[in-house]
């Protein structure tokens, strides 16, 4: 045997390399999806952007991802998922390149567009092949550490994003996807196992069909809703008929996969699994916790406490962090004993860490006081992840992982999307009133002559989240002695700082409570089952494939 060939073979097909190789590529997309944010008024100054086309800049990549998961996810069932995965991370590459190259706000959107179809082939084929190539008894830690990422991704992108913004440029947080795209293929084409038996699949034309229309109507109107107020689009055209419409059309895909005996979209055996199904609600209820409440605290700790993006990321490090030394552990026990009360004691630990960060946050808070919340909702997070993946997929047979991996990613995307909307919306309302109440506190310290005309100012201020990046003023009258115009600016920035507070407080009540519903609903698990059988048609991985026991 030549020299080296051991070796070659040792790295070859070795779970424990596919797993970088997976998480590499589930990092990069996560990424995108809150690095933008904080290139935002960048990407502005750089393309004389317009608000729609930040708003479709913003939006495009993660509709389109949304839109596209579960039938990708099939996709890799039908074709292989490493096949699937590939091609994925091409396209991925090629349109962040893009991406940074685009000269003008359409070619950004367009090129943000492709990046989400990218996104949408590989995601759902990383679950799927770490399923594949690792036995039953020994996910835990690979889903617990495939899990952790996820929260790294998510506090690591306006961490990042404001470092390359601060000593690069814009351009910058698309063209860092190039190397690592590159690395994360060389490691898929040479370790991930290829497919095995070739056989004929029906595509469900149908399906894809109308799961594709209602997923886009519910997450248009769920991202478009704070900027039509929940109101009308155009003539009769409202936010609530557009998501009432996809529920409807997402009913009669239901209905279709139930009744089609060939070869669905979505198996309906899957769902019939009541472990699958109650994780891809909690699922659901745990992306819309962290990020429902992740947008609130970045605009705190930038608009309140004036903490730059790189800083306000570096705030909320350690929680990720100590999750990602935490989930591998974790998975590890859920292997041994279940998941069931491992992922209720991690929800549960991360909800109490969020109230205590919620209940300490002040107008004039140090970043230090955030530290214990951080630490507790991290070693909760840290117990989320790898049960309840693990849970999700135990019953599921190999040969539907991709199917599953697509539902599962997909409802985990939407409960981003619903936790956003509508803490946001929350927020808005809140904030409007809180405005006009710190604004009439404020008052009191200007001369009488000034001081109606500062409500009046702050009364027509509109609850929007913009005001999360420039604090609210009222227009000064001509002729105002300097002395007073200091002291109105002044009071403008406090009046924002603690109404923001104020606003924020009873709204991040909303998450935390989602997160308990999601804990008491683990109480309904099944206990462990007997393993399904590891090999399919689709695709097998070798002997050298399995990690030792």
């Amino acid at each position: 045997m030549p020299g080296g060939t051991p070796a070659r073979h040792r790295i070859k097909g070795n779970p424990w390399v596919v797993l970088i190789a997976m998480c590499l590529g589930f990092f990069m997309i996560l990424l995108d999806t809150t690095i933008v944010t904080i290139a935002i008024p960048a990407i502005s100054d750089g393309l004389n952007a317009s608000l729609d086309d930040i708003l479709w800049i913003q939006s495009g990549y993660v509709l389109v991802y949304a839109v596209l998961l579960i039938t990708a996810g099939r996709l890799g069932d039908m074709f292989g998922a490493k096949s699937i995965y590939l091609i994925g991370l091409v396209v991925f590459v090629v349109a962040s390149a893009a991406c940074g190259f685009a000269s003008n706000p359409d070619q950004l959107i367009a090129a943000r567009v492709v990046q989400g179809v990218g996104g949408a082939l590989l995601s759902p084929q990383s679950l799927a092949i770490i399923t594949r190539i690792f036995p039953a008894e020994r996910r835990g830690v690979a889903f617990g550490i495939w899990g952790a990422v996820a929260g790294v991704a998510a506090v690591a992108g306006p961490t990042l994003g404001g470092l390359l913004i601060t000593y690069a440029s814009w351009e910058w947080i698309f063209y860092l996807n190039v190397p690592i795209g590159i690395i994360a293929f060389a490691l898929s084409a040479w370790t991930v196992p290829g497919r095995g038996e070739q056989r004929r699949h029906h595509f469900d034309i149908v399906g894809t069909v109308l799961v594709s229309v209602a997923l886009f109507l519910i997450t248009y109107g769920l991202i478009e809703g704070e900027r039509y107020h929940w109101g009308t689009i155009r003539g009769f055209v409202t936010i609530p008929l557009v998501i009432g419409a996809g529920v409807v059309v997402l009913i009669a895909f239901l209905l279709t996969q139930y009744y089609n005996r060939r070869e669905p979209l979505v198996p309906f055996s899957i769902l019939r699994d009541r472990n699958f199904s109650l994780m891809n609600l909690v699922s659901l209820a745990m992306s819309f916790g962290m990020l429902g409440m992740f947008l609130p605290l970045t605009i705190y700790l930038q608009s309140v406490l004036g903490l730059s993006a790189f800083d306000a990321g570096l705030t909320l490090a350690p929680m990720p962090l100590v999750s990602l030394f935490i989930a591998p552990f974790t998975g590890r026990l859920a292997d041994r004993i279940g998941g069931k009360y491992i992922l209720l004691t991690g929800l549960v630990l991360f909800g109490t860490g969020m109230a205590y960060l919620i209940a300490v946050a002040e107008v004039h808070s140090s970043r230090l006081t955030f530290l214990p919340a951080l630490l507790i909702a991290g070693v909760g997070m840290g117990g989320i992840f790898a049960p309840l993946t693990t849970e999700a997929m135990r019953g599921i047979p190999p040969r539907l992982s991709g199917a599953a991996s697509g539902v599962f990613n997909t409802t985990r995307q939407l409960g981003a999307v619903i936790g956003t909307a509508a803490v946001g919306a929350l927020l808005s309302a809140q904030l409007s009133g809180k405005l006009t109440q710190s604004a009439q506190q404020h008052a009191q310290a200007l001369p009488p002559a000034f001081r109606s005309r500062f409500v009046d100012g702050f009364s027509h201020v509109s609850g929007s989240l913009d005001v999360g990046t420039h604090h609210p003023s009222p227009a000064l009258p001509p002729g105002i002695p300097a002395q007073v115009a200091d002291q109105i600016r002044a009071l403008a920035v406090d009046t924002f700082r603690v109404a923001f507070v104020d606003a924020m407080k009873p709204t991040l009540l909303l998450p935390i409570a989602v997160l308990a519903l999601a804990a008491v609903s683990c109480l309904f698990l099944k206990g462990r089952r007997p393993t399904p059988p590891e090999t399919s048609a689709d695709e097998t991985a070798p002997a050298q494939a399995r990690p030792p026991h």
